[in-house]
C-alpha cells in the first residue's frame, strides 16, 4: 500500500504545475488564471483528504 503514499504527493506536484501556470497567465486576458487556481486549490485539497484517509485506513487495518 505504499503506492497511495506517493500519490499524495503527485497531487502536490500538480499544485505546484498549476500555480506556476497561473502565475505565468496572470497579465493576459482571460480568466484562465482563475482557472488554474481553482486547481491549486482542488489539488491540495485532495491531498490532505487522501492523506487522513490513508492514515484512518492504516489505522484500521492495525487493530
Amino acid at each position: 500500500m505504499k503506492i497511495f503514499k506517493y500519490i499524495e504527493y503527485i497531487y502536490l506536484i500538480a499544485a505546484c504545475f498549476f500555480l506556476f501556470e497561473a502565475y505565468s497567465e496572470w497579465g493576459n486576458e482571460g480568466y484562465r488564471s482563475f482557472l488554474y487556481l481553482f486547481f491549486v486549490v482542488a489539488a491540495i485539497f485532495m491531498f490532505f483528504f487522501k492523506r487522513n484517509f490513508r492514515k484512518r485506513f492504516e489505522a484500521n487495518n492495525k487493530k
